[in-house]
Protein backbone atom coordinates (compact mmCIF):
# COMPACT_ATOMS: atom_id res chain seq x y z
CA UNK A 1 0.00 0.00 0.00
CA UNK A 2 3.07 1.90 1.11
CA UNK A 3 4.54 1.67 -2.09
CA UNK A 4 1.56 2.10 -4.36
CA UNK A 5 1.17 5.77 -2.76
CA UNK A 6 4.88 6.36 -3.51
CA UNK A 7 3.85 5.86 -7.15
CA UNK A 8 0.95 7.64 -6.77
CA UNK A 9 3.24 10.74 -6.03
CA UNK A 10 6.16 10.40 -8.06
CA UNK A 11 3.09 9.95 -11.11
CA UNK A 12 1.64 13.69 -9.71
CA UNK A 13 5.15 15.28 -9.28
CA UNK A 14 6.48 13.82 -12.61
CA UNK A 15 3.49 15.27 -15.05
CA UNK A 16 3.97 18.68 -12.72
CA UNK A 17 7.18 18.84 -13.83
CA UNK A 18 6.78 18.01 -17.33
CA UNK A 19 3.90 20.71 -17.72
CA UNK A 20 6.22 23.63 -16.24
CA UNK A 21 8.76 22.67 -18.69
CA UNK A 22 6.56 22.78 -21.55
CA UNK A 23 5.19 26.09 -20.54
CA UNK A 24 8.72 27.82 -19.78
CA UNK A 25 9.63 26.48 -23.32
CA UNK A 26 6.78 27.81 -25.13
CA UNK A 27 8.42 30.93 -23.46
CA UNK A 28 11.69 30.61 -24.47
CA UNK A 29 10.52 29.85 -28.42
CA UNK A 30 8.02 32.52 -28.74
CA UNK A 31 8.57 35.24 -26.51
CA UNK A 32 12.12 35.44 -26.43
CA UNK A 33 12.80 33.96 -29.72
CA UNK A 34 15.84 32.19 -28.42
CA UNK A 35 16.81 28.94 -30.09
CA UNK A 36 19.60 28.20 -27.33
CA UNK A 37 17.53 28.40 -24.66
CA UNK A 38 14.42 26.67 -25.98
CA UNK A 39 16.85 23.59 -26.72
CA UNK A 40 18.08 23.51 -22.91
CA UNK A 41 14.85 23.14 -21.74
CA UNK A 42 13.44 21.00 -24.36
CA UNK A 43 16.42 18.42 -23.70
CA UNK A 44 15.58 18.83 -20.00
CA UNK A 45 12.39 17.83 -21.00
CA UNK A 46 13.29 14.60 -22.70
CA UNK A 47 16.05 13.72 -20.35
CA UNK A 48 13.09 14.20 -17.58
CA UNK A 49 11.09 11.42 -19.79
CA UNK A 50 13.82 9.17 -20.21
CA UNK A 51 15.13 9.30 -16.34
CA UNK A 52 11.13 8.27 -15.95
CA UNK A 53 11.01 5.32 -18.47
CA UNK A 54 12.15 2.47 -15.74
CA UNK A 55 8.38 3.70 -13.93
CA UNK A 56 6.06 1.96 -16.73
CA UNK A 57 2.96 4.52 -17.80
CA UNK A 58 0.71 1.88 -16.87
CA UNK A 59 2.17 1.70 -13.15
CA UNK A 60 1.80 5.64 -13.04
CA UNK A 61 -1.70 5.80 -14.13
CA UNK A 62 -2.89 2.45 -12.38
CA UNK A 63 -1.78 4.35 -9.14
CA UNK A 64 -3.85 7.74 -10.61
CA UNK A 65 -6.41 9.56 -8.54
CA UNK A 66 -7.53 12.87 -9.74
CA UNK A 67 -11.21 12.71 -9.05
CA UNK A 68 -10.07 11.87 -5.88
CA UNK A 69 -7.57 14.15 -4.76
CA UNK A 70 -8.13 15.89 -1.88
CA UNK A 71 -5.76 19.04 -3.07
CA UNK A 72 -7.44 19.43 -6.60
CA UNK A 73 -9.83 22.22 -5.39
CA UNK A 74 -7.44 23.84 -3.32
CA UNK A 75 -5.75 26.85 -4.63
CA UNK A 76 -5.08 30.53 -3.57
CA UNK A 77 -5.86 33.91 -5.74
CA UNK A 78 -2.37 34.42 -6.93
CA UNK A 79 -2.28 30.84 -8.79
CA UNK A 80 -5.42 32.50 -10.55
CA UNK A 81 -3.29 35.41 -11.61
CA UNK A 82 -0.53 36.65 -13.90
CA UNK A 83 0.55 40.39 -14.58
CA UNK A 84 2.61 39.49 -17.89
CA UNK A 85 4.08 36.67 -19.82
CA UNK A 86 7.72 36.83 -17.88
CA UNK A 87 5.77 36.20 -14.38
CA UNK A 88 3.79 33.29 -16.56
CA UNK A 89 7.36 31.48 -16.55
CA UNK A 90 8.91 32.85 -13.83
CA UNK A 91 6.22 30.67 -11.91
CA UNK A 92 6.60 27.65 -14.20
CA UNK A 93 10.15 27.41 -12.92
CA UNK A 94 9.87 27.46 -9.81
CA UNK A 95 7.02 24.96 -10.10
CA UNK A 96 9.63 22.80 -12.42
CA UNK A 97 12.30 23.21 -9.59
CA UNK A 98 10.20 22.58 -6.54
CA UNK A 99 8.71 19.55 -8.72
CA UNK A 100 11.92 17.99 -9.29
CA UNK A 101 12.85 18.25 -6.09
CA UNK A 102 10.09 16.19 -4.20
CA UNK A 103 10.64 13.63 -7.26
CA UNK A 104 14.23 13.47 -6.32
CA UNK A 105 12.99 12.54 -2.62
CA UNK A 106 10.42 10.39 -3.35
CA UNK A 107 12.53 8.12 -5.70
CA UNK A 108 14.72 7.37 -2.68
CA UNK A 109 12.18 5.59 -1.46
CA UNK A 110 12.37 3.03 -4.69
CA UNK A 111 15.33 3.98 -6.48
CA UNK A 112 18.97 5.47 -5.36
CA UNK A 113 19.93 6.67 -9.31
CA UNK A 114 16.74 6.96 -10.01
CA UNK A 115 17.27 10.12 -7.07
CA UNK A 116 20.19 11.48 -8.40
CA UNK A 117 19.36 11.43 -11.99
CA UNK A 118 16.74 13.57 -10.53
CA UNK A 119 18.92 15.60 -8.28
CA UNK A 120 21.27 16.15 -11.76
CA UNK A 121 18.12 17.48 -13.08
CA UNK A 122 17.25 19.99 -10.78
CA UNK A 123 20.57 21.51 -11.02
CA UNK A 124 20.70 21.50 -14.65
CA UNK A 125 17.28 23.64 -14.66
CA UNK A 126 18.72 26.10 -11.69
CA UNK A 127 21.94 26.78 -14.74
CA UNK A 128 19.52 27.49 -17.73
CA UNK A 129 16.68 29.55 -15.59
CA UNK A 130 19.86 31.77 -14.24
CA UNK A 131 20.84 32.44 -17.63
CA UNK A 132 16.73 32.95 -18.77
CA UNK A 133 16.46 35.28 -16.22
CA UNK A 134 19.70 37.34 -16.90
CA UNK A 135 18.30 37.48 -20.81
CA UNK A 136 15.41 38.52 -19.90
CA UNK A 137 16.46 41.32 -17.50
CA UNK A 138 19.82 42.14 -19.74
CA UNK A 139 17.03 42.40 -22.62
CA UNK A 140 15.58 45.07 -20.76
CA UNK A 141 18.23 47.09 -19.46
CA UNK A 142 19.41 47.15 -23.08
CA UNK A 143 17.07 47.75 -25.02
CA UNK A 144 17.84 51.12 -26.25
CA UNK A 145 22.12 50.37 -26.66
CA UNK A 146 22.43 49.92 -30.39
CA UNK A 147 26.35 51.65 -30.29
CA UNK A 148 28.93 51.20 -28.60
CA UNK A 149 32.41 53.06 -29.19
CA UNK A 150 35.53 51.74 -27.63
CA UNK A 151 38.10 54.52 -26.50
CA UNK A 152 41.80 54.74 -24.76
CA UNK A 153 42.83 56.78 -22.12
CA UNK A 154 43.81 59.36 -25.07
CA UNK A 155 47.13 61.98 -24.52
CA UNK A 156 45.83 63.64 -21.64
CA UNK A 157 42.91 63.98 -19.13
CA UNK A 158 41.21 66.97 -20.92
CA UNK A 159 41.40 65.36 -24.28
CA UNK A 160 39.81 61.94 -22.92
CA UNK A 161 37.42 64.04 -21.44
CA UNK A 162 36.76 66.57 -24.12
CA UNK A 163 36.16 62.77 -26.07
CA UNK A 164 33.67 61.50 -24.13
CA UNK A 165 31.70 64.42 -23.90
CA UNK A 166 31.55 64.35 -26.91
CA UNK A 167 29.98 60.81 -27.35
CA UNK A 168 28.02 61.67 -24.58
CA UNK A 169 26.32 64.21 -27.34
CA UNK A 170 26.09 62.22 -29.86
CA UNK A 171 24.01 59.79 -28.28
CA UNK A 172 26.31 57.15 -27.94
CA UNK A 173 24.62 53.94 -26.39
CA UNK A 174 27.92 52.96 -24.14
CA UNK A 175 31.66 53.80 -24.27
CA UNK A 176 33.94 51.29 -22.87
CA UNK A 177 37.39 52.58 -21.78
CA UNK A 178 40.25 50.21 -23.37
CA UNK A 179 43.94 51.17 -23.26
CA UNK A 180 46.30 47.97 -22.85
CA UNK A 181 49.01 50.82 -22.54
CA UNK A 182 47.75 52.62 -19.44
CA UNK A 183 49.20 51.73 -16.01
CA UNK A 184 46.61 51.15 -13.36
CA UNK A 185 46.54 54.70 -11.71
CA UNK A 186 45.82 56.37 -15.45
CA UNK A 187 43.11 53.61 -15.74
CA UNK A 188 41.20 54.17 -12.89
CA UNK A 189 41.53 57.91 -12.94
CA UNK A 190 39.92 57.68 -16.32
CA UNK A 191 37.66 55.45 -15.28
CA UNK A 192 36.41 57.35 -12.51
CA UNK A 193 36.10 60.13 -15.06
CA UNK A 194 34.15 58.31 -17.28
CA UNK A 195 31.79 57.25 -14.36
CA UNK A 196 31.39 60.50 -13.65
CA UNK A 197 31.05 62.22 -16.98
CA UNK A 198 27.82 59.30 -18.15
CA UNK A 199 26.11 59.64 -14.46
CA UNK A 200 22.65 60.86 -15.59
CA UNK A 201 22.94 60.02 -19.38
CA UNK A 202 21.31 57.29 -21.19
CA UNK A 203 25.30 56.68 -22.07
CA UNK A 204 26.74 53.13 -20.07
CA UNK A 205 30.51 53.24 -18.70
CA UNK A 206 32.26 50.20 -19.40
CA UNK A 207 35.89 49.42 -18.65
CA UNK A 208 37.94 46.37 -20.15
CA UNK A 209 39.53 43.52 -18.94
CA UNK A 210 39.47 44.49 -15.27
CA UNK A 211 36.65 43.66 -12.90
CA UNK A 212 38.57 45.18 -9.93
CA UNK A 213 38.58 48.88 -11.42
CA UNK A 214 35.44 48.39 -12.36
CA UNK A 215 34.65 48.57 -9.07
CA UNK A 216 36.43 51.28 -7.74
CA UNK A 217 35.51 53.35 -10.59
CA UNK A 218 31.68 52.55 -10.09
CA UNK A 219 31.19 52.10 -13.73
CA UNK A 220 28.44 50.43 -15.36
CA UNK A 221 30.09 46.86 -16.60
CA UNK A 222 32.94 45.36 -17.77
CA UNK A 223 33.86 43.34 -20.51
CA UNK A 224 36.24 40.28 -20.65
CA UNK A 225 37.74 38.55 -23.02
CA UNK A 226 38.04 34.22 -23.63
CA UNK A 227 41.42 34.81 -21.76
CA UNK A 228 40.26 36.82 -18.88
CA UNK A 229 38.90 35.82 -15.66
CA UNK A 230 35.57 33.66 -16.18
CA UNK A 231 32.27 35.18 -15.64
CA UNK A 232 31.12 33.60 -12.52
CA UNK A 233 34.23 34.78 -11.35
CA UNK A 234 33.98 37.91 -12.41
CA UNK A 235 30.53 38.18 -10.82
CA UNK A 236 32.10 37.59 -7.80
CA UNK A 237 33.96 40.51 -8.03
CA UNK A 238 31.31 43.14 -9.29
CA UNK A 239 28.21 41.87 -8.01
CA UNK A 240 24.84 41.44 -9.21
CA UNK A 241 24.12 44.45 -10.92
CA UNK A 242 27.15 45.24 -12.71
CA UNK A 243 26.86 44.70 -16.62
CA UNK A 244 29.31 41.75 -18.01
CA UNK A 245 29.86 41.10 -21.05
CA UNK A 246 32.35 38.72 -23.27
CA UNK A 247 34.24 38.61 -26.33
CA UNK A 248 32.95 35.73 -28.35
CA UNK A 249 34.76 34.33 -31.28
CA UNK A 250 32.78 31.19 -32.41
CA UNK A 251 29.44 29.78 -31.50
CA UNK A 252 30.41 27.53 -29.38
CA UNK A 253 31.71 30.39 -26.96
CA UNK A 254 28.59 32.21 -27.40
CA UNK A 255 26.53 29.31 -26.32
CA UNK A 256 28.64 29.54 -23.08
CA UNK A 257 28.68 33.11 -21.82
CA UNK A 258 24.71 32.87 -22.20
CA UNK A 259 25.00 29.70 -19.85
CA UNK A 260 27.63 31.72 -17.48
CA UNK A 261 25.18 34.55 -17.19
CA UNK A 262 26.81 37.10 -19.09
CA UNK A 263 24.80 40.29 -19.79
CA UNK A 264 25.85 40.76 -23.45
CA UNK A 265 28.26 39.68 -25.99
CA UNK A 266 30.90 41.00 -27.90
CA UNK A 267 30.94 39.01 -31.44
CA UNK A 268 33.76 38.95 -33.82
CA UNK A 269 36.13 40.07 -35.28
CA UNK A 270 34.21 40.52 -38.26
CA UNK A 271 36.91 42.59 -40.31
CA UNK A 272 40.74 43.15 -39.95
CA UNK A 273 40.56 46.46 -37.32
CA UNK A 274 43.42 48.81 -36.99
CA UNK A 275 43.08 48.75 -33.16
CA UNK A 276 43.68 45.24 -32.59
CA UNK A 277 45.18 42.10 -34.61
CA UNK A 278 43.75 38.39 -35.08
CA UNK A 279 44.83 35.47 -37.09
CA UNK A 280 41.61 34.37 -37.91
CA UNK A 281 37.87 36.26 -38.43
CA UNK A 282 34.35 34.25 -37.69
CA UNK A 283 32.90 37.43 -40.01
CA UNK A 284 29.39 37.79 -41.13
CA UNK A 285 28.87 33.71 -41.23
CA UNK A 286 29.51 33.79 -37.02
CA UNK A 287 26.75 37.14 -36.65
CA UNK A 288 24.17 34.65 -38.49
CA UNK A 289 24.67 31.86 -36.45
CA UNK A 290 24.75 34.16 -33.43
CA UNK A 291 21.32 36.29 -34.28
CA UNK A 292 19.74 32.78 -35.34
CA UNK A 293 20.07 31.40 -31.89
CA UNK A 294 20.80 34.12 -29.38
CA UNK A 295 18.36 36.51 -28.00
CA UNK A 296 20.87 38.25 -25.12
CA UNK A 297 22.32 41.45 -26.30
CA UNK A 298 24.84 40.88 -28.75
CA UNK A 299 27.27 43.72 -30.69
CA UNK A 300 29.39 42.91 -33.94
CA UNK A 301 32.71 43.97 -33.34
CA UNK A 302 36.17 44.04 -35.36
CA UNK A 303 36.86 46.67 -37.84
CA UNK A 304 33.46 48.06 -38.84
CA UNK A 305 32.79 51.26 -39.99
CA UNK A 306 30.46 53.30 -42.31
CA UNK A 307 31.33 51.43 -45.41
CA UNK A 308 30.36 47.79 -44.16
CA UNK A 309 28.28 48.50 -41.10
CA UNK A 310 25.01 47.48 -43.72
CA UNK A 311 27.16 43.92 -43.99
CA UNK A 312 26.59 43.38 -40.23
CA UNK A 313 23.37 44.46 -40.25
CA UNK A 314 22.24 42.28 -42.86
CA UNK A 315 23.37 39.57 -41.12
CA UNK A 316 21.07 39.67 -38.57
CA UNK A 317 22.95 42.26 -36.29
CA UNK A 318 21.30 44.94 -34.62
CA UNK A 319 24.31 46.36 -32.33
CA UNK A 320 27.46 48.12 -33.49
CA UNK A 321 30.83 47.85 -31.34
CA UNK A 322 33.08 50.26 -33.13
CA UNK A 323 36.75 52.39 -32.36
CA UNK A 324 38.39 54.22 -35.08
CA UNK A 325 34.79 54.56 -37.04
CA UNK A 326 34.46 57.39 -34.44
CA UNK A 327 37.69 57.99 -32.63
CA UNK A 328 40.10 58.31 -35.97
CA UNK A 329 37.36 60.54 -38.03
CA UNK A 330 38.01 64.03 -37.95
CA UNK A 331 34.38 64.74 -36.68
CA UNK A 332 33.65 61.69 -34.13
CA UNK A 333 29.88 63.37 -33.55
CA UNK A 334 29.47 63.31 -37.23
CA UNK A 335 30.76 59.40 -37.60
CA UNK A 336 28.45 58.78 -34.54
CA UNK A 337 25.37 60.17 -36.26
CA UNK A 338 26.12 58.26 -39.90
CA UNK A 339 26.28 54.53 -37.62
CA UNK A 340 22.73 55.29 -35.73
CA UNK A 341 20.95 56.65 -38.89
CA UNK A 342 22.45 52.91 -40.51
CA UNK A 343 21.43 50.75 -37.06
CA UNK A 344 17.69 53.41 -37.08
CA UNK A 345 17.09 52.67 -40.76
CA UNK A 346 17.64 48.80 -39.99
CA UNK A 347 15.46 49.18 -37.07
CA UNK A 348 12.84 50.42 -39.02
CA UNK A 349 12.62 47.93 -41.83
Amino acid sequence: MLKDSVYRLLDATANRAGEALRVIEDYARFILDDALLTGEWKRLRHDLTAVLQPIPMSTRCAMRETECDVGANLSVPEERKRSNVWELARANISRLQQSLRSLEETAKLIDADLAAECESLRYRSYTVSAAMETTQNSCLRLETIRLCVLVDGCSSLDNFCNLVQVLIEAGVGAIQLRDKSANDCDLLERSRLLSELTAGHRTLSLINDRPDLAVLAGVDGVHVGQTDFPVRAVRRIVGADCLIGVSTHSIEQARQAVLDGANYLGVGPVFPSPTKSFETFPGPALLKQVAGEISLPSFAIGGIDQQNANLVIESGFDRLAVASAVTAASDPAQAVAQLRELLEVSAAR
